[in-house]
C-alpha cells in the first residue's frame, strides 16, 4: 500500500512528475516483494502519465480498479488504484 506524496511545489506540471516518479519507485518495489496473487494499493492524482501507470499495472495485475473515494471533493483528481492478482 502507498501514499506517498511528494513535497508540493504549487505548480501542478511539477507535482505530477513528482508524484509519478514516487508512484514508479512503489511500483519497483512491488515487483521485487509482492508475491504472486498479491494487492498493490495506491493513490494517485489523476494527470498527464496516468493512463500510462495504469496500463503498467494492468500488465502486472489481473484486475486494476479505480475508485474515487466519496469523501473526495469532486473537484479533486485524487483516487486510489486497487491493483489484485499480481501475476508472476
Amino acid at each position: 500500500m502507498s501514499d506517498m506524496a511528494p513535497n508540493i511545489s504549487g505548480y501542478s506540471t511539477i507535482d505530477i512528475v513528482k508524484m509519478f516518479q514516487l508512484s514508479e519507485l512503489a511500483l519497483d518495489l512491488t515487483k521485487e516483494i509482492l508475491v504472486e496473487k498479491g494487492v498493490f494499493l495506491i493513490k494517485l492524482f489523476q494527470g498527464t502519465g496516468f493512463s500510462e501507470y495504469i496500463q503498467k499495472l494492468r500488465l502486472l495485475f489481473l484486475k486494476v480498479n479505480i475508485y474515487k473515494p466519496n469523501s473526495s471533493r469532486s473537484s479533486s483528481r485524487e483516487v486510489f488504484i486497487v491493483a489484485v492478482g499480481r501475476k508472476i
